[in-house]
Parts: C-alpha cells; structure tokens; sequence
C-alpha cells in the first residue's frame, strides 16, 4: 500500500514540475518579447498594454478572429462571441472574459496606433 502511495506521489509531482517547468519557458518568452517591443515608442506603449492586460496582441487576434485592426469587424466578433458565450446560453464565463480582455487588448492597440490628432480630438470635446 505505501509503495503505490510513493508511486503517485511521485509521478504527480513530475506532472507538478513539469507544469511550472511549462510555465516559466511561456513567461520567459513572453518577457523577451515585451524586450524586444520596448525598442520602438509605439512598441513601448504595446508593451506597457501587454503588460497591464496580459495578453498579446497575436492571442487578442486569435480569440477575436481578427488578422486586421479593423474597429468594426472587432466589434461584430466581439459582440457575437460575448453573446454566444453568455452563461444563460450555455456558455463559458471563463471564456466570455477571455473575450472582453481581449476586445480591451485590441482597442488599447488602436489607440496606440492611432494618430496625435485623432487621440487629441478625441480627449477634447467642441465648444
């Protein structure tokens, strides 16, 4: 009896170190690439997004289905995989905020691409 507890013992902690061994190479990965986004102004502020959402760009993409920084096709993928994803229609919440996070990501990403002007505009309402 107490061989068979070492041995599960044991092969969950190689499931255990192999987990965290996976998630420290994923978070060294990403923290090269919020390095190397740094290099650019436009990269900085990307990276400081990256950072405050935690979530790239590419993966705010993926989940939204997106390959263009188009507001109106963001929108259109947003609003159908919030709806389809709402718990009374049998969906996820884990997966209806991976959603919002990523709508949040990309529209972070088109502020920071938009131009000084626009983003001026914007701030400052008509008199």
């Amino acid at each position: 009896m107490a061989k068979y507890l070492a041995q599960i013992v044991l092969v969950g902690m190689q499931v255990v170190g192999q987990a965290f061994a996976r998630a420290l190479r994923q978070e060294f990965a990403a923290r090269q690439a919020v390095a190397g986004a740094r290099e650019s102004s436009a990269g900085s502020r990307s990276a400081a997004a990256f950072s405050i959402s935690g979530i790239s760009l590419q993966e705010a993409q993926r989940i939204l289905n997106v390959s263009k920084l188009n507001p109106e096709e963001i929108q259109k993928n947003y609003e159908h995989l919030f709806k389809v994803n709402h718990k009374s229609m049998g969906g996820s919440f884990y997966l209806q905020s991976k959603v919002v996070r990523a709508k949040e990501r990309l529209d972070d990403e088109l502020q920071i691409q938009s131009p000084p002007q626009e983003q001026e505009a914007e701030r400052k309402p008509d008199t």
